[in-house]
């Protein structure tokens, strides 16, 4: 148990030397990123303008989104017992931007609008510190507020985890005893459990991805609900904290040691609201997970982050992932979509006394090296050694049409190490940045990838897919998942006269880069931050060491991308490649060229590839 001086914490000038051990070391945290904040708030203080980049909505309607998501680490800290300046600031922002006769009203919301999201942290506020945000309003004043927020029971949210909003609001609305929209609520909570898929896992709509919407999105949103609404609807929270339960067994393998996480899918930019689930958990009382293990989980997570140079000079958080990157960015990132990140927050809503406060920070526990994860169609393999992660991805039937959805979602191979990379341009490899995939081009320099599958499976730690860039070019593809080395076996069915790039990881460069070539059958960079490595096993007969351009991978601002070519005629080719990955120092030349992972014999026996290696036999099923 921690003393009462360890729990008073020491104020710390920047939050990359803040411990974040105690209650007061988050609160200092979250002042630290909120305090900067003050000089960008408008005249009436409801509207918060952090930049001129734009996003698929109304400038004005960014500048509330940004106000609106200061609130998720607001609300927590009062509700706590913190106070914070800023707070009445908020308060009069709210007062003007839901008066309609105000210059800064917030407006007329349209359907599946951008407000309507931003409404859910009032539902929320509503419900766990009435006495901070409706206590201090006129007769006048909460009327407004009510009619504002009221506007969602009017309007559709899109089919996804959008629907939940409308569940906040209207908890918000009930727990202080007005008017709600008891039918809607209970709409969306059904049409939600349609979502559900196995093993604490929900798809972001029906047929769509599963990723890290499911920890900061849906449960982060039922946990709330299953701590706010235990009496009211006591079914639905049992249900929300099992399915929770469910899932930590699962996504407690995207994380590492050190605190990072696996780089997967769309909204990075919201950061470390990957420990938000966490949060939610030791808020919600879910110990399924032992408590000290879960407090490790958030502030391991929380100081790798500010050790990134997420912050601008004035201390604004920027837009991308471990650095400023539009390059990444979704349509929908305005310069305030990243304070979403301070979901995170959520345990200062915990009295002084909870046990999270004075419990012991524990590691991660004994993890196993393999975690098949159906749902999301992944295989996470772990090297506890060099604390490296990586997300093997079998890939999806169906695809959405958000900003660089094959990079984020069609990937061989995530690592919390390498990162993934987003195309810069269409010309070229070096634009394409294309990192843990086959690249394919018609001898146009313009590559096609995997971007949807017409089928898709898992059987231990081998991951199948077939796919067609083309309607003539049919694909499937076997990845052995392991660390540090993988195997990818691609069958490829042409009708066309095809280039093909094989990818490794992309490595992060710097002015110590070595490169080994080993006379065209593989290639290998090394520096600093670890090595890459790709051998080609069958049908590729170049090697290159492409440059990606700049700012394309979401970790380092300039990788380099091993990789392996061929021409392809017409016809049926087989094409194996093993791939290495390992992060930390450099690893020996005579280690890289002593591949663990060393071919010795491929036979093709009826439906089955047998690979022998120095580890062993291993036994591709082709069907």
């Amino acid at each position: 148990m921690e003393d009462e001086g360890n729990m008073m914490g020491t104020k710390s000038n920047s939050i990359s030397d803040n411990p974040l051990r105690t209650k007061a070391d988050l609160q200092d945290a979250l002042r630290q990123i909120v305090d900067p904040l003050q000089p960008y708030y408008s005249e009436g203080r409801a509207r918060l303008s952090l930049g001129v980049t734009g996003a698929g909505y109304d400038p004005k309607i960014a500048e509330f989104e940004g106000f609106s998501r200061v609130l998720w680490g607001m609300v927590p800290l009062l509700a706590g017992g913190g106070d914070n300046e800023l707070w009445k600031i908020c308060l009069l922002g709210i007062r003007n931007g839901t008066d309609p006769e105000h210059a800064e009203y917030w407006g007329n919301v349209n359907d599946y609008d951008q407000r309507l999201v931003e409404m859910a942290v009032f539902g929320f506020a509503l419900a766990l510190i009435p006495d901070r945000i409706w206590e201090p309003l006129s007769e006048r004043e909460r009327s407004n507020l009510y009619n504002w927020l009221n506007q969602i029971n009017s309007h559709p949210c899109h089919d996804c985890n959008w629907l939940f909003f409308h569940v906040l609001v209207n908890m918000g609305f009930r727990t202080m005893g007005l008017p709600y929209d008891d039918e809607q609520l209970n709409r969306n909570l059904t049409r939600i459990d349609e979502f559900y898929l196995a093993e604490g896992w929900y798809s972001d709509g029906i047929g769509a991805h599963s990723d890290y919407y499911v920890p900061f999105g849906f449960h982060y949103y039922g946990l709330l609900y299953s701590q706010l609404m235990k009496d009211e609807d006591p079914e639905r929270a049992v249900r929300f904290k099992q399915r929770a339960t469910e899932f930590a067994e699962s996504f407690i393998q995207w994380f590492a040691a050190d605190g990072s996480t696996i780089p997967y899918g769309r909204s990075l930019t919201y950061r470390f609201s990957h420990s938000a689930f966490w949060s939610a958990m030791v808020f919600a009382e879910v110990d399924t997970i032992p408590l000290g293990v879960m407090k490790g989980l958030i502030l391991r997570n929380l100081r790798w982050w500010f050790q990134k140079p997420i912050f601008n000079e004035a201390g604004v958080l920027t837009v991308g992932y471990t650095y400023p990157n539009l390059v990444m960015a979704e349509n929908y990132n305005s310069p305030g979509s990243p304070y979403w990140a301070l979901k995170s927050f959520l345990p200062l809503a915990l009295a002084d006394d909870h046990p999270f406060w004075h419990t012991e920070e524990l590691p991660l526990p004994k993890l196993n090296s393999l975690s098949v994860q159906l749902p999301p169609h992944l295989v996470i393999c772990r090297n506890e050694v060099s604390d490296h992660i990586t997300a093997f991805n079998s890939g999806h039937l169906s695809s959405n049409e958000h900003i660089h959805t094959s990079a984020k979602y069609e990937k061989f191979a995530y690592s919390n190490a390498f990162g993934f990379s987003v195309p810069r341009a269409e010309w070229g490899l070096g634009q394409g940045a294309f990192d843990s995939m086959l690249a394919l081009s018609e001898g146009d320099n313009l590559f096609r990838v995997r971007r949807k599958n017409e089928e898709s499976r898992i059987e231990d730690n081998v991951l199948y897919s077939k796919w067609k860039p083309w309607h003539d070019v049919e694909i499937q593809t076997w990845i052995v998942a392991g660390l540090p080395w993988h195997i990818r076996i691609h069958q490829v069915n042409t009708q066309r006269t095809l280039d093909a790039a094989e990818g490794g990881f992309a490595l992060g460069s710097d002015l110590d880069l070595q490169v080994v070539n080993d006379e065209n059958t593989g290639i290998t960079a090394s520096c600093s931050q670890g090595s890459s490595r790709i051998v080609s096993i069958l049908g590729y007969d170049t090697t290159d060491l492409i440059y990606a351009n700049a700012n394309t991978n979401v970790l380092h601002t300039l990788t380099v991308i091993p990789s392996l070519k061929v021409s392809l005629e017409p016809g049926t080719h087989w094409i194996i490649s093993a791939i290495y990955g390992e992060p930390g120092e450099r690893v020996g030349e005579s280690s890289l060229l002593e591949d663990p992972c060393e071919i010795l014999n491929v036979q093709f026996e009826g439906d089955e590839i047998h690979l022998t290696t120095a580890r062993g036999k291993v036994i591709v099923i082709v069907k």
